[in-house]
């Protein structure tokens, strides 16, 4: 996968904040090299966060973004600071701009207590430092001119070293499997599939077995039982909306999974699915179900989210339920209302933020399981389906 075609689930997400006219969105484009975020000596210029996709070497891909002052006033302000707060939850770096050569006020030592709290790596960018004289960068502190274009390099330095023992080294797949393996994706092509495209963790799993030298071989699941007879693959991992069809034509003695498992324990929350999916067997008819994606595709008559999901649970339990939707990053903070959240599995969204949203679930108490994990177990397939991931 190329470096501009890196989808924003896969960089690293760097905020940049602080108060009004620090001089974040100056920094920004240097940092860049790009005039991303509109500048002026006018306090609240910067109203929405701003997102730039670049290399940031020894990184990568990464995903800057300008938020917007944290202490803005009026009621337009308290919009603009909760918006830069709800970026804190999808970032796995966050860079404090304030001025050089004074002391942190109320707002920003209340940011640091929440990088600390989110359990975030943080640095401060001490920034017109062309002011001031006789300072020293530290760990933390990076003394910088966006104005001078001063200290630029060594700020991205040091955020890559800020960042450097936090780098993942999971995979989606390639850890299952040995050189020459073969692995068979059942991949359906519906009316919801993008045309002309995979949709990504298909993408992901093709990738990250040709990384392992295993080899992929794709089919849809009609092609599925003539393609058994000539190999016999080390894994099948198949689309969860056919898990039924599939489940029928693998043999038991081939490990069968889902892309939608294999991204939950990519993204660190399969354990939480594990458990969440169990409370579907407790749930009173009435109950009122989350249904959330990361994505915002166009729906469908048939869509998975909207249509196939609640006509299963409800087809399962012989219960009726009430269904809520929600999509992209529109994740509602508070969740007491429901019974059960079921999310998708995440593949549009980083992992800082797919975990924030399975933390907020766990903090108030409501069962948060995913897609897959939920197909697998109505249809008796979730224990053969994690068995590689947990054995």
């Amino acid at each position: 996968m190329g470096l501009n075609s890196t989808p924003s689930s896969e960089r690293i997400h760097i905020g940049f904040f602080g108060i009004r006219n620090a001089g974040k969105s100056s920094l920004v484009n240097r940092i860049t090299n790009q005039d991303v975020s509109v500048v002026s000596d006018v306090k609240g210029t910067t109203t929405d966060s701003i997102r730039k996709s670049m290399e940031l070497l020894p990184l990568g891909a990464v995903e800057i973004i300008d938020t917007p002052g944290i202490d803005d006033e009026g009621e337009l302000g308290e919009k603009r600071i909760k918006s830069a707060k709800k970026i804190l939850n999808l970032c796995d770096i966050a860079v404090l701009v304030t001025a050089a050569g004074r002391e942190l006020n109320a707002a920003e030592k209340e940011l640091i207590s929440v990088f600390r709290e989110k359990d975030i790596p943080y640095l401060i960018a001490n920034n017109k430092a062309d002011l001031i004289s006789g300072y020293n960068n530290d760990d933390i502190n990076i003394f910088v001119s966006a104005k001078d274009n001063f200290g630029i390099e060594e700020l991205k330095v040091a955020i890559s070293k800020v960042f450097g023992s936090r780098k993942k080294e999971i995979k989606l797949v390639g850890d299952f499997i040995k050189e020459n393996d073969v692995v068979i994706l059942v991949t359906p092509i519906d009316e919801s599939a993008p045309k002309g495209r995979m949709i990504l963790p298909q993408q992901q799993a093709i990738r990250d077995i040709i990384d392992a030298g295993g080899v992929s071989v794709v089919v849809q699941p009609e092609q599925l039982n003539e393609t058994l007879k000539k190999i016999k693959p080390a894994l099948v991992i198949t689309d969860s909306q056919v898990f039924k069809k599939v489940m029928k034509i693998v043999d038991e003695s081939i490990p069968l999974t889902s892309f939608s498992i294999l991204l939950a324990r990519y993204k660190g929350f399969l354990e939480t699915a594990l458990r969440g999916v169990k409370q579907l067997d407790n749930l009173s008819s009435g109950a009122k179900i989350l249904i959330s994606e990361g994505c915002t595709h166009h729906r469908q008559c048939n869509d998975i989210g909207t249509v196939k999901l609640p006509k299963w649970l409800e087809e399962y339990t012989k219960k009726n339920f009430q269904f809520e939707f929600s999509s992209g990053h529109g994740f509602p903070e508070d969740l007491s209302g429901y019974d059960l959240v079921l999310h998708c599995g995440g593949c549009m969204l980083g992992d800082k933020e797919m975990l924030s949203r399975m933390n907020k679930a766990n903090e108030q108490n409501i069962p948060f399981t995913n897609y897959g994990t939920v197909i697998a177990y109505i249809n008796g397939i979730l224990d053969r389906s994690t068995e590689i991931i947990t054995k």
